[in-house]
């Protein structure tokens, strides 16, 4: 398997978990969201994924190399080659209880905190660094005061196993954490932080240990 990945990157953040948990080995690509105004944007990474996002992760399938996209598609890819341990409970209503409190993050506060959406805030935009702070802080503490009320007893954001959730939690909490996100509000969400980094899985994936931190 190959990672197009980047050490910031909360999306390849969270494969990068998975991949550590289910004891998959892979390469790791960087690719630099900023660098020579963004590597995702070059022809050379548009060829791999269209869509210019990282992560993207090769791997063999019957026709040859396929490309996958989009880390929640991942992970449940991962989950399904290799299922031990599972990132999904088998319960239809706790899977999908843990698939929401992923998606609250991957799909509402993610995307609105994300390089290119507050590139655009600043470039086409034209709104300042303290607005863009504003914008960026406010996101992120409306979608951790609803999924500070949805995860459950811990120490894991559902229980004793972790979940996906968790590997959208941990990857959301070093973004906060990086722009002084005020985080006293969220004692929950600190303790399934604290707890997960326990485990060498998601130590091994935080950014500062990846190759091409910077």
């Amino acid at each position: 398997m190959k990672l197009y990945t980047y050490f910031r990157s909360s999306a390849a953040f969270r494969v990068r978990i998975a991949l550590n948990l289910k004891g998959l080995s892979y390469e790791s690509v960087p690719i630099h969201l900023v660098r020579d105004g963004g590597e995702q944007k070059k022809p050379a990474y548009r060829a791999i994924n269209p869509q210019g996002r990282l992560p993207a992760l090769i791997v063999d399938g019957p026709a040859g190399e396929a490309v996958l996209t989009q880390s929640l598609a991942i992970i449940e890819y991962l989950d399904e080659i290799a299922p031990e341990p599972p990132l999904l409970p088998t319960d239809p209503i706790a899977r999908a209880r843990t698939r929401a409190a992923a998606q609250l993050i991957a799909c509402d506060i993610h995307p609105l905190n994300n390089p290119g959406t507050t590139g655009y805030l600043k470039t086409v935009m034209g709104q300042s660094s303290e607005a863009i702070s504003q914008w960026y802080s406010h996101f992120i503490r409306d979608g951790f005061t609803a999924l500070e009320r949805l995860v459950e007893p811990g120490p894991y954001a559902f229980g004793a196993a972790v979940t996906v959730a968790d590997l959208c939690i941990v990857p959301q909490m070093f973004n906060a954490r990086r722009f002084n996100v005020p985080l006293d509000d969220f004692p929950r969400l600190i303790a399934i932080t604290e707890a997960c980094l326990k485990l060498k899985a998601f130590a091994d994936a935080r950014p500062e240990a990846q190759p091409d931190a910077e």
